[in-house]
């Protein structure tokens, strides 16, 4: 069958038509009217709602709760004496006979950092003869040149282990552990050095 010089018969044609068919069909799908709301069931929303809210109240009760327990909990800054006792605490595991020198390095910088906090004098930078030196020509500090014996004491103590490589038994560390303690506690006990 020929009409116009097209052929319209044969599997071609039949392919085509089909083609057609389909692309009609989509065509109408795709031109629907739209459809209505849905209908929710009334009381779902305000369940979930209500939970919410509950939840929402919980969190605030619990953060506020804990802010009120961080509030009261606030550690207490340290004193300088409190402090230097607390690092000086810290050089014990260094008091054994094998560490003798590491422990006389450790708690003579403890005790000289704090002579330098607590009296407003140079310690660490100079040796111990310098220092002890410079605490007789400072008439300032009449506290730290009432404990200059106990001082110097406990720094000369310090200077022969570490630099002449003595070894100390455990007794004598503690003794030496002892008078820098006492040291911290009498200077702190009396007040505030004079200026």
């Amino acid at each position: 069958m020929k009409t116009g010089g097209v052929r319209w018969a044969g599997p071609r044609f039949a392919r085509v038509a089909l083609l057609a068919r389909v692309a009609l069909a989509v065509a109408e799908e795709d031109i629907r009217d739209i459809r209505g709301p849905k209908a929710v069931a009334a009381g779902s929303w305000v369940v979930y709602a209500v939970l919410v809210g509950i939840l929402l109240a919980a969190l605030l009760v619990v953060y506020a709760l804990r802010r009120r327990r961080n509030r009261g909990a606030r550690p207490r800054s340290l004193t300088l004496s409190e402090e230097t006792l607390e690092r000086l605490d810290g050089t014990r595991p260094l008091m054994q006979p094998a560490t003798a020198r590491e422990f006389g390095i450790a708690a003579s910088e403890v005790i000289r950092n704090y002579v330098e906090k607590r009296f407003d004098v140079v310690a660490t930078q100079r040796t111990t003869e310098e220092f002890l030196q410079g605490l007789l020509l400072q008439s300032s500090n009449e506290t730290l040149a009432r404990h200059r014996s106990l001082l110097e004491g406990f720094l000369q103590q310090c200077d022969f282990v570490k630099f002449a490589g003595a070894s100390l038994a455990v007794t004598d560390m503690e003794a030496l552990f002892q008078s820098a303690r006492g040291f911290v506690l009498e200077t702190a006990a009396a007040g505030p050095a004079s200026a």
